[in-house]
């Protein structure tokens, strides 16, 4: 094997529980039919936005656990469905609302070596109602023990709203100063418990403890984000006047009610452009509709599986129709065009009932080549946009401890174990008065 297959798939879930059997139906809809990259991936990467309720969320741990079950699932549906195969989620991790989870497929987690987690909140007091959270990991190159191919990936949620573009490029620079990997500084990351221990992984596990950096362009590693990036087609809400030319289906490319002549005014595109946002990443080629925001009518027809191919787009009236939901890369540009990723297809799922997003996927392959940049360092990737932060951990801890007070109350008020348990500690309370009222009595 020379390249590493990837599948990226990002979706914003609305905070509602996946549809299992749906998502597992169409959840590789963006492979090619045939050809390159038509095979089983190697890897699957999940981003999920609003994974679930902020109480769930906030709280984490045993509370996500479905939500991220639902997912595993349908994995496992959608590949035993498609190739009789079988993947393993290797990890789950997230900041607040927003997920990451990784897939690898039997025979590729043995030569997983590493992993490595990162995290990032710049929501309301920089909890993780917006966010980011990333993971690093370390793929043993066949016939060279010391040596992997590194991997990040990043899954992220940033702020919304049309007018909110300049905050978007502001929680780019958050996710660069302050995702930050710790395993140079806390001794070899974390070993997958899945695998072996072989003396190959634990060779290439410390070949990269001793040398690698822990900010997002270490120069040794690929770089795969995606999210519900919520760049917009307008700095502005619509008018009544201008719902009139939202895009519709089934009309030639040049009628202005096409979806190509409204990309032309994608935010993520011009802000890139002009050097303020995701500095040095690439995108694939757009060739699909935006991915949000579907009216409940759209979603209403995609709960009843009606065949809305010879209907117009059903869109909701008060938000602009946007490429929202996106996936980038970053090159290692050291080692070449041959060291470059290898985007094969770029698409969009179908709509959910679950969600006003529709998910995209991008279909990519990644060189196994090692992840050793010494032997040229005259064209090392350029240094990163923005240094670390040197107070990323305090304020990531100080918001964690926000995100759990928060994540109780709102357990507590918002959700009907909360409510329950709440109605059962006051009953309790009430109970104990009595009680020792009729004590002091006697």
């Amino acid at each position: 094997m020379d390249a590493l297959g990837v599948y990226v798939l990002t979706f914003n879930c609305a905070r509602n529980f996946v549809d299992v059997d749906a998502f597992a139906n169409h959840f590789f809809d963006a492979l090619p039919a045939s050809g390159a990259g038509s095979s089983a991936p190697d890897l699957i990467f999940l981003s999920l936005q609003e994974i679930a309720p902020i109480a769930y969320s906030f709280l984490g741990g045993s509370y996500l656990l479905p939500y991220f079950d639902a997912f595993r699932r349908a994995v496992q549906k959608a590949s035993t469905q498609k190739w009789d195969q079988h993947y393993v989620n290797f990890l789950n991790d997230n900041t607040g609302m927003t997920g990451l989870m990784l897939f690898a497929r039997d025979d590729t987690l043995r030569k997983i070596a590493w992993r490595d987690t990162a995290h990032v909140g710049f929501g309301v007091q920089e909890m993780g109602n917006k966010g980011a959270v990333g993971a690093r990991l370390g793929y043993v190159v066949e016939g060279n023990s010391s040596e992997t191919v590194d991997l990040t990936f990043v899954a992220a949620h940033l702020a919304p709203m049309e007018d909110s573009y300049e905050q978007r490029n502001m929680d780019w620079k958050s996710i660069v100063e302050r995702l930050v990997f710790t395993h140079d500084s806390n001794g070899p990351a974390e070993r997958s418990s899945l695998d072996e221990n072989t003396s190959l992984l634990e060779d290439a596990a410390s070949a990269h403890a001793e040398g690698s950096r822990r900010d997002l362009f270490a120069p040794n590693a690929y770089l795969f984000l995606a999210g519900d990036l919520n760049y917009r087609t307008s700095n502005i809400g619509p008018s009544t006047r201008e719902i009139e030319q939202f895009p519709r289906r089934n009309v030639d490319l040049d009628h202005p009610s096409h979806y190509s002549h409204l990309l032309k005014n994608d935010q993520l595109v011009r802000e890139m452009s002009y050097g303020r946002t995701f500095h040095s990443l690439s995108e694939a080629p757009i060739d699909f509709p935006p991915t949000y925001k579907y009216s409940d009518a759209a979603r209403e027809a995609a709960r009843l599986g009606l065949d809305t191919d010879d209907h117009e787009w059903k869109w909701s009236n008060h938000r602009w129709p946007s490429w929202c939901d996106r996936v980038l890369f970053l090159d290692k540009p050291w080692a070449g065009e041959a060291g470059k990723v290898k985007p094969l297809a770029y698409n969009a799922l179908p709509l959910f009932a679950q969600s006003d997003h529709r998910p995209v996927a991008l279909v990519a392959t990644v060189p196994l080549r090692p992840s050793d940049a010494s032997s040229n360092t005259e064209n090392i990737r350029a240094v990163a946009p923005f240094s670390i932060d040197p107070s990323w951990k305090s304020k990531r801890d100080m918001a964690r401890r926000k995100e759990l007070v928060v994540g109780a109350v709102a357990y507590l008020g918002l959700t009907r174990e909360g409510n329950g348990l709440l109605l059962a500690s006051l009953l309790g309370i009430i109970g104990a008065w009595f009680i020792l009222r009729s004590m002091l009595e006697v």
